[in-house]
């Protein structure tokens, strides 16, 4: 198979990194950049989950129960009450 030279912008910090650790993995950046091209191939998809940053079920159910005015503690009369229950 020919191999062909591609020139890719990579924020300088994190190319660093990258390679250092795939020098600990017996890698380099070609090699790391082939693999996850021949995956993304064999499976028609990017080989690892792209998300968004979103709560956990905990977190999303404190929002939940905020907006809808259940399980709320307060108000406090004074910083002091708060406090006191926050540390309790």
């Amino acid at each position: 198979m020919a191999k062909v030279s591609t020139n890719i912008s990579i924020d300088a910090e994190i190319k660093s990194k990258a390679q250092d650790m795939l020098t600990d993995l017996g890698l380099d950046l070609s090699t790391a950049v082939n693999i996850f091209l021949r995956q993304m191939l064999r499976q028609r998809e990017i080989p690892f989950a792209i998300s968004q940053n979103v709560p956990n079920a905990v977190t999303l159910k404190a929002m939940d129960d905020a907006e809808n005015d259940k399980d709320m503690y307060g108000p406090f009369d004074t910083v002091d009450d708060a406090m006191r229950e926050l540390n309790a």
